[in-house]
């Protein structure tokens, strides 16, 4: 939306950047990731296989992809002084979100990196590693040491619950994290690029990055989505509850999407995903549930609000996959960050290389030529 004196309130439509790492299309509802449709890279891939694309720009071969898993699998361990702060956070009973911006900016505590490439490592394995300590300290438990032999998913999963995660469900967390990995120049990718493009480092970039995540207009709220299908229980209940929120105003919670115009991509490849994992290692009658509540909402609001194709969106089944993971609510955003987290670091190496800094306009709209009065005579 463009007014006439040139000023678009948000950027709304205004390039800002030219990417090979992602490419949205809100109309035909299309997501690709480095060339690859996202339905064919996210549940083929490995998380760490979608990073090394982003990073190079291709997939890695047999020996990179295990040099680069062992490369991850070895910067894990945190710092005493950041787990000293996430104990601290912890005690303050702070919310998962603000213990992940306050420790981000000691991601690269006693690392010697001199690379941007060895700093991008750590911060990728280290992140992980801090919303899953900081979640068992929140519990009253002691963080579980990463597990060296595990692939990232799994070592993730590992590190939430002290058990080594099915393979199932690592597959399941393997597509979760490769669907979010990079969506466009979206404003936590945004205030990434700006920051790197100032020659600031790369933690400061991540940090902003996690900051800009944290508001709700960015990052969402998956959890709703999820509690609509709780409250509902039954799938002969669905439409009569969602009929009554409609009537009384309320959103839909999973459905309709700034972006897109049709059905979220990444609602379909988390959709498939969630049914897989669930049928392997989980609860069946959950899924069926949600899939009811699914159709259902996406025919009552196409005959409450005609026209505005409100479909589907990717907090839906973000909200199912993460909790058959077993993942508590207040860390599914923290969960999207660390797979954003690669996204975020492919765009600052791109940003390093166009060498630019991002600089826009402003137009004053105040008062001009005022007369200064002096403080007695005010």
């Amino acid at each position: 939306m463009s007014t006439n004196n040139g000023f678009t309130p948000g950027l709304e439509g205004v390039v800002a950047a030219e990417t090979e790492l992602s490419h949205v299309d809100g109309l035909k509802g299309e997501l690709i990731i480095a060339g690859f449709p996202l339905a064919r890279l996210a549940a083929n891939a490995t998380f760490e296989e979608t990073t090394y694309l982003l990073w190079h720009g291709r997939l890695p071969t047999q020996a990179e992809l295990d040099a680069f898993k062992q490369e991850l699998a070895a910067l894990r361990p945190l710092p005493p002084a950041t787990l000293n702060l996430l104990h601290e956070a912890a005690k303050a009973n702070t919310a998962p979100m603000d213990a992940l911006r306050m420790a981000s900016a000691t991601l690269d505590l006693g690392s010697s990196a001199a690379d941007h490439q060895t700093t991008a490592k750590t911060v990728v394995a280290r992140v992980a590693t801090i919303v899953a300590s900081y979640h068992r300290l929140r519990q009253g438990q002691d963080p579980v040491t990463p597990d060296p032999n595990l692939g990232h998913a799994a070592n993730y999963l590992y590190m939430l619950t002290g058990e080594i995660p099915s393979e199932a469900r690592v597959r399941g967390l393997e597509t979760y994290l490769n669907t979010v990995i990079d969506h466009g120049l979206n404003a936590s990718t945004f205030a990434a690029r700006v920051i790197v493009a100032t020659q600031s480092d790369l933690v400061s970039a991540i940090a902003g990055a996690i900051g800009a995540l944290k508001g709700p207009l960015h990052g969402g709220a998956p959890g709703p989505a999820l509690d609509t299908v709780f409250e509902i229980g039954r799938a002969d209940r669905a439409e009569a509850v969602l009929q009554a929120k409609l009537d009384a105003g309320e959103r839909l919670m999973g459905f309709g999407h700034r972006v897109y115009k049709v059905r979220d991509p990444r609602a379909e490849v988390l959709g498939a995903a969630a049914e897989k994992m669930f049928r392997a290692d989980g609860d069946m009658a959950l899924y069926e549930l949600a899939k009811s509540v699914e159709e259902t909402a996406v025919r009552l609001l196409a005959r409450h609000k005609p026209g505005r194709n409100l479909q589907t969106n990717v907090e839906f089944y973000t909200a199912l996959l993460l909790h058959g993971l077993g993942l508590e609510t207040d860390i599914f955003t923290p969960t999207f960050a660390v797979g954003r987290t690669a996204g975020w670091l492919a765009h600052c190496f791109e940003q390093i290389q166009y060498g630019r800094l991002i600089r826009p306009q402003s137009r004053y709209t105040g008062i001009m030529d005022r007369a200064w009065v002096p403080l007695a005579e005010r």
